[in-house]
């Protein structure tokens, strides 16, 4: 007679061998010099703050959960190396990620549940608040949102009559210096929200802000479009990887 076969039997593993586990570090498992290394650099972080830690081991602090028994200093650097800096690491496609030797799934996750906790933090500081008196901490979502992206990205921010950030919307993705942008739907989604006012942010991955014609035309076709309809357009954002660009600042509206 058949031994009866248990759930446990058939079970297949969700992660490689070098990937997060379910539960906490075996650190019987691993070897003292990467218990000892890791064990430091939490310290320095906990005393002194990201400010304390070069991009790398930053990174390596989030690849730690990911990797559990391996050193993860060489894919550290690697990553620093393939993109740049710690924030272009995050913001980085999965698909791209991925093709780096040593990334695997449960490293491009741990990498995009880091990068969604600062988007969501950033949005805090803005969503259902007035965002007039809050320009600071709106410039500072957008830079966080959009500066490092490799494609360019178009949102609208829509506003109630108090100026209160009642929605954030990404409207299209593009290439790298072009994103499809389509007034009358952006002036539609206003009046589906019971908008007053919007705020369009967009990005240029080449890192300068300088509005090309094309933008200047867009807003303007926007800006006519909404005051058909007594919507306010208080402003266009362009941001870059280091500084961002205001029409209204420069005069363009």
């Amino acid at each position: 007679m058949s031994k009866p076969r248990h759930f446990r039997d058939s079970q297949i593993a969700l992660f490689a061998p070098d990937e997060a586990p379910a539960g906490p570090e075996p650190a019987a498992r691993q070897p003292s010099y990467i218990r000892d290394h890791r064990a430091r650099l939490r310290e320095r972080f906990m005393v002194g703050g990201a400010d304390a830690l070069p991009d790398y081991e930053l990174l390596e602090l989030v690849l730690f959960r990911a990797i559990p028994r391996r050193d993860v200093k060489p894919l550290a650097r690697q990553l620093i190396e393939v993109f740049g800096d710690f924030n272009h690491v995050l913001s980085a496609p999965p698909v791209r990620l991925a093709q780096v030797p040593g990334v695997g799934e449960a490293v491009v996750a741990e990498l995009k549940i880091v990068e969604a906790a600062a988007h969501r933090l950033s949005q805090a500081r803005v969503l259902r608040r007035d965002v007039i008196s809050s320009w600071d901490a709106l410039i500072s979502y957008c830079q966080t949102t959009m500066a490092h992206r490799d494609t360019e990205q178009f949102r609208v921010l829509y506003l109630d009559r108090k100026n209160v950030l009642i929605a954030d919307e990404l409207q299209a993705r593009g290439t790298v210096d072009h994103v499809p942008v389509y007034p009358r739907e952006v002036v539609k989604r206003a009046l589906e929200l019971n908008a007053s006012a919007l705020i369009l942010v967009h990005n240029h991955p080449s890192g300068d802000p300088t509005p090309s014609t094309a933008d200047i035309d867009m807003t303007g076709q926007i800006d006519a479009a909404a005051r058909a309809l007594d919507v306010t357009l208080h402003d266009h954002l362009i941001v870059g990887k280091s500084r961002h660009l205001s029409f209204r600042s420069e005069g363009l509206l």
